[in-house]
């Protein structure tokens, strides 16, 4: 990691601008001015000459000898060459040095100790209890025990010692410190990991990050239901009660969407949603800052050129990608100039860094908010029928760990062929007609198979509730082809069914915008959020409990600056889907705003 350097090029900075502790003995002007020549000498990154200079010092003035030579050993660290300081920073007395200057011998003999393969001494010196550490040392002090402890084979202390890093890092930094942290972790292997988290309090800091590694080593996990306590856009009260709690709306944005190319129809109803929420903003009287769209062309080229171009146009926020792999893209830049509020998650699962949020539609929040809802209406036991496709396996993975977490079962599952119609020895197989009372089934699938699954489970006798995600509805009204999903419910976008208060009326919306109609509506409700994302992602992020009242979802974000959603549960009656509940009952309609923006959409 880069930041070792960094912060020993500041510590030397800092040295140099503001001197060290009086000295017992009086030091001469002309040491004065020698000490800060060498030190000037170290800001110009002269580190072999700034080092010789302090050892020189040494020699002339031996009451401040140890300050020297500490300083010269400094200096040699920052040359990468701690090696040279050997044959006098042994010689170094502790006693002899004041202020930090003891806890800065230890981080050098400690960092020397790990150069030499000696982690049983690094670790010594890293954890001394009775040492009280300055905080612009406590970073560096932090990495070198976590080195030490992984050197030693301590994989979980190296783990929680970066995880105590993580708030202070920001960037490259802050992002290669989170893979070291899931390197560590996963290497304790899966079971080790579940044992831990079960035995952990929702509070323990830990327990994300293992979680997380879970996630990477293939195991499902379950995640509680976020917390909504505090609608975000609140009334700060008093003299400037115009401006609203947590808003912040950067001064340019891009929004980053495949124009062209295999996702282009996606990237339309996303631009489009987006931009239905900008011209709902001046109803509202928010500001609207400069909006200007880059063609991604759904490719990790075209992102990291589109994004690049963004920032070179000024641009303080980018919205998008939209795919994975251009997510991942971004993600593996050496840099982010400007924050990223992406519109999907990576690859590789890796974390976003500060300054960098996600946002997606995942599958995965829709099973394990099927369990949650089952569970609720006192449903224990669950059969799992689900498409083959990679959305349903994911749904059933996220509903099957949630399930269990919460005391469940899966009794059966199974998978269906995209051309089979004829499910009977698949249910048969399930043995669902005998269960209990307190069972259910969770299915996730496309409209056409649910029309064929749920006349052959009457057929079969299974008469238990049935329970599904969003993809069993195409998004219209098809009472007559949705007949035999009578009784079905799934969870879904609020805004479809108009169950979010505050936002404009979906019927009204689509008849205007085709992009707005069917399964694209849920394209379109995400871009929406997307724009009334942006003045808030970091109050969300920053606060537990808050939540933006959402077209996709109530909207929430954990501590790594991913998005979560809450759905509206939905029933089918006569054909016909319903919000169970009729409308969410949490005002957000938008109270008064800053003053208008002048500035005019500039799409390109």
């Amino acid at each position: 990691m880069r930041l070792t350097r960094a912060a020993g090029i500041g510590l030397l900075i800092s040295l140099a601008l503001s001197g060290c502790a009086p000295p017992q003995v009086a030091r001469s002007p002309a040491e004065i001015s020698a000490e800060n020549d060498a030190g000037i000498l170290a800001r110009q990154g002269k580190f072999e000459q700034a080092a010789q200079a302090f050892l020189a010092l040494a020699q002339t003035a031996p009451a401040h000898a140890d300050h020297y030579r500490l300083r010269a050993a400094e200096a040699y660290r920052q040359e990468g060459r701690l090696d040279q300081a050997v044959p006098f920073l042994t010689g170094i007395k502790r006693q002899r040095l004041e202020g930090d200057e003891p806890v800065r011998l230890d981080l050098l003999q400690a960092e020397l100790a790990l150069n030499q393969h000696d982690a049983h001494r690094a670790l010594q010196l890293t954890t001394q209890p009775e040492v009280a550490v300055p905080a612009g040392l406590r970073l560096r002090l932090l990495e070198l025990r976590a080195k030490a402890m992984d050197a030693s084979g301590d994989l979980w202390g190296a783990a929680r010692s970066r995880v105590e890093m993580d708030d202070k890092l920001s960037g490259l930094d802050q992002s290669q410190n989170r893979k070291q942290i899931l390197a560590q972790l996963t290497k304790l292997g899966a079971d080790p990991l579940k044992q831990r988290a079960a035995a952990m309090q929702q509070s323990d800091r830990m327990l994300p990050w293992v979680n997380e590694a879970l996630s990477q080593l293939g195991v499902a996990v379950a995640r509680p239901q976020p917390t909504l306590e505090q609608q975000v856009g609140t009334m700060i009260p008093g003299q400037d009660a115009n401006v609203r709690e947590g808003y912040n709306m950067p001064e340019r944005i891009a929004l980053l969407v495949p124009g062209s190319g295999n996702y282009a129809a996606a990237g339309a109803s996303i631009r489009e949603g987006f931009f239905a929420a900008y011209a709902d903003a001046s109803r509202n009287h928010a500001p609207r800052p400069l909006v200007r769209v880059y063609d991604s062309g759904g490719t990790a080229a075209g992102a990291v050129k589109a994004y690049q171009q963004a920032v070179n146009d000024g641009a303080k926020l980018v919205v998008g990608p939209l795919t994975r792999g251009e997510v991942s893209a971004l993600f593996g830049l050496p840099q982010l100039p400007a924050r990223l509020l992406a519109l999907n998650h990576p690859d590789d699962k890796s974390l976003p860094a500060n300054g960098v949020a996600e946002f997606g539609l995942l599958p995965e929040t829709e099973g394990a908010q099927a369990a949650d809802h089952m569970v609720e209406r006192g449903l224990r036991t669950a059969y799992m029928i689900v498409a083959g496709e990679d959305f349903g396996q994911r749904a059933a993975n996220a509903f099957k760990a949630e399930l269990e977490a919460r005391g469940g079962k899966v009794a059966g599952s199974a998978s269906l062929s995209g051309s089979s119609v004829n499910y009977a020895s698949i249910i048969n197989s399930l043995n669902a007609s005998n269960a209990d009372s307190d069972a259910g089934v969770f299915i996730s699938m496309r409209p056409q198979q649910a029309r064929l699954l749920l006349p052959q489970l009457k057929l079969a006798r299974v008469n238990l509730p049935v329970f599904g995600t969003s993809h069993i509805y195409g998004g219209v009204d098809e009472a007559g082809a949705n007949h035999d999903l009578d009784g079905v419910e799934f969870c879904d976008s609020p805004w479809l069914f108009d169950a979010q208060p505050g936002l404009p009326n979906h019927a009204d919306v689509a008849s205007q915008l085709p992009a707005a109609r069917g399964t694209s509506a849920r394209l379109f409700a995400f871009g929406m959020d997307a724009w009334n994302l942006v003045p808030y992602i970091d109050w969300l992020r920053d606060h537990a409990g808050s939540y933006l009242p959402g077209a996709s979802g109530q909207l929430t974000a954990d501590q790594f600056g991913r998005v979560r959603r809450v759905l509206v549960w939905a029933k089918f009656e006569d054909g016909l889907a319903h919000p169970l509940n009729g409308s969410l009952q949490m005002d957000s309609a938008p109270a008064q705003a800053p003053p208008v923006s002048n500035d005019q959409t500039n799409q390109g």
